[in-house]
């Protein structure tokens, strides 16, 4: 488990050189664009899954506003630390900064109306796991984002992660795949986002009307059931007159 665990921050920290410039671009820009596709409004409570520095974080949390909130996972324990204590001076008390796991967003369940992943997809080693985790994160009804990009000629494979990434990076088609897969519904995919990347975006389907009418027809079968077959057929003479 360790050696998996070093493998996927080698694998970030390598990704974070790479992309260094190009990778970033503008924070602030990013998340303006990402906070109207999802339809963040003040009090959204989001989380920012790989949070590295909290660039991507502290632009969230202005969009969220006082009374909303920014969960901002992270792996790396320099960066958990570094994290803290940049929320720290900026006494954000909106800003919870939570200690994931490989297969585990450690955030608590029915949390947030809005999760977004930003070039953090293709390092996951259990994305089965993970995405269970991801959706139950979600309130029913909230958004996921995965901003990613596909296999690119020149970079170094991501060691750990499932065969099918082919090189660095993930076909937007394995994305979508493994998160209908977890329950997710594809709401709308954008191909121009910074940095030469895709923006899935996906909703938590509301399972309240299904529950509902799963309840009504087992409630009805049985009844139904049970009537006489001569209830069901018409009238028939009888001789006690």
């Amino acid at each position: 488990m360790m050696k998996r665990k070093n493998l996927l921050l080698l694998g970030l920290a390598c990704a974070a050189a790479v992309f260094a410039g190009r990778a970033h671009g503008n924070a602030v820009e990013e998340v303006a664009r990402l906070a109207a596709l999802m339809e963040w409004k003040p009090g959204t409570v989001a989380a920012d899954i790989g949070a590295g520095d909290g660039e991507y974080t502290f632009a969230a949390v202005e969009r969220v506003g006082a009374a909303g909130k920014v969960f901002a996972t992270e792996i790396d324990t320099k960066k958990l630390a570094e994290l803290r204590g940049e929320v720290a001076k900026r006494k954000l008390g909106n800003v919870i900064v939570v200690e994931s796991k490989e297969a585990d967003t450690s955030l608590p369940t029915g949390c947030c109306d809005a999760i977004f992943l930003r070039r953090v997809y293709h390092h996951l080693t259990e994305p089965v796991e993970f995405d269970a985790n991801l959706v139950r994160s979600l309130k029913p009804g909230g958004r996921l984002a995965i901003i990613d990009f596909a296999p690119r000629a020149g970079l170094d494979p991501v060691e750990g992660v499932p065969s099918n990434r082919g090189g660095h990076g993930i076909p937007q088609k394995i994305v979508i795949e493994e998160l209908s897969a977890a329950g997710l519904q594809v709401e709308k995919i954008v191909n121009d986002w910074p940095g030469d990347s895709y923006c899935v975006l996906f909703v938590k389907r509301c399972e309240s009307k299904r529950r509902v009418t799963s309840h009504l027809l087992d409630k009805v079968a049985p009844i139904s059931s049970k009537v006489p077959v001569r209830a069901m057929t018409h009238p028939q003479p009888t001789s006690h007159l």
